[in-house]
């Protein structure tokens, strides 16, 4: 590790329980808070999401002003139990309705940027259970507490629950087998982030206007890279939020986020100039075991899925190009 990553290390690193919540709303000020949900098909759990954050820091405490949730396109009842819960619900395709579409998570974050209306701005998965209110907290403290810092990413433990197993940090699986190798090789000084997926964060807005967003699974590890160029490692910190527990993805959907993930970075390694160019197709071909098997012998299902990973601008340009000139 870096020295520089060391020493930073241990004076940007935090516990959510370290931020006491009467100080924080001391410490905003005038200032707004949004937090924002990018949420597809989380009936089972938006509800209580959004419950637990606006008891606690909307309605008692007033640390937040906005609850916002962008539904990803949900087949489900998403929208209708968040809007139910209290929060202010926006169709990820209604906002900035004049841009070509796009898909994934990054593009529901960015809209939810585009939406939301706060000065800083926390963002957390909409699939977490048992969520307490220190998972905005913790985000939020350091943003508060020093002005040089604008950038926050949680980490937490990630239980794998099984059939009556639980490994206890065996969440992650994409962290640890794509992302971390990645940085380590590649942006060494991001190397001290404990999980550079999480979806969980908060920053300053001026600072998310400023930087693109990659539209798909690629958006977190793009973001890290990004604030690092814009920002720099200083004013970027980190907070133990404890223990996550959420839904696990199957091994095909996590090589498709891989996929994207990889050329995410792909991208931004041709801007540095580390590459000379990005890969040529974004076609990634799985194989899985058929139902019944074919003829040949190839018993495997060939499954190819585009994976692409879209760009959106840096919103501040986008909104700038929209207002009437005066």
């Amino acid at each position: 590790m870096l020295p520089e990553v060391r020493s930073w290390l241990h004076r940007r690193t935090s516990r959510t329980e370290q931020w006491q919540l009467d100080r924080m709303v001391e410490q905003k000020g005038d200032r707004r808070v949004s937090v924002v949900l990018p949420a597809r098909d989380e009936a089972a759990t938006i509800g209580r999401i959004v419950t637990v954050v606006r008891d606690a820091l909307v309605d008692r405490t007033g640390l937040v002003d906005e609850v916002l949730v962008v539904d990803s396109r949900s087949h489900d009842a998403t929208a209708e139990v968040a809007a139910a819960a209290g929060a202010t619900v926006v169709g990820q395709d209604e906002v900035l309705a004049d841009m070509p579409s796009a898909h994934g998570k990054g593009e529901a974050l960015w809209k939810g940027l585009a939406a939301s209306s706060g000065d800083l701005v926390a963002a957390i998965d909409a699939d977490l259970r048992d969520v307490e209110p220190g998972f905005v907290t913790g985000l939020l403290g350091p943003l508060l507490d020093d002005p040089r810092v604008a950038f926050v990413k949680g980490f937490y433990h990630r239980p794998l629950i099984g059939d009556g197993t639980v490994d206890v940090d065996g969440g992650g699986r994409v962290s640890e087998l794509v992302a971390r190798p990645l940085l380590n090789l590649a942006w060494p000084r991001l190397a001290g982030f404990v999980q550079p997926l999480a979806g969980e964060f908060a920053a300053r807005r001026d600072l998310l206007e400023a930087i693109p967003f990659a539209t798909g699974y690629g958006v977190e590890l793009a973001m890290l890279v990004d604030v690092l160029d814009h920002a720099g490692l200083d004013a970027m910190a980190q907070v133990d939020l404890g223990v996550r527990i959420h839904r696990h993805h199957d091994l095909q959907a996590l090589g498709r986020m891989s996929a994207q993930i990889q050329l995410a970075a792909s991208t931004r390694l041709e801007r540095q100039g580390v590459l000379t160019r990005v890969p040529e197709t974004t076609t990634l071909v799985q194989f899985r075991r058929p139902s019944v098997p074919g003829p040949g012998g190839l018993d495997r299902e060939v499954v190819e899925t585009d994976v692409a990973v879209d760009e959106r601008p840096p919103l501040r340009d986008v909104l700038a190009s929209t207002r009437p000139v005066a």
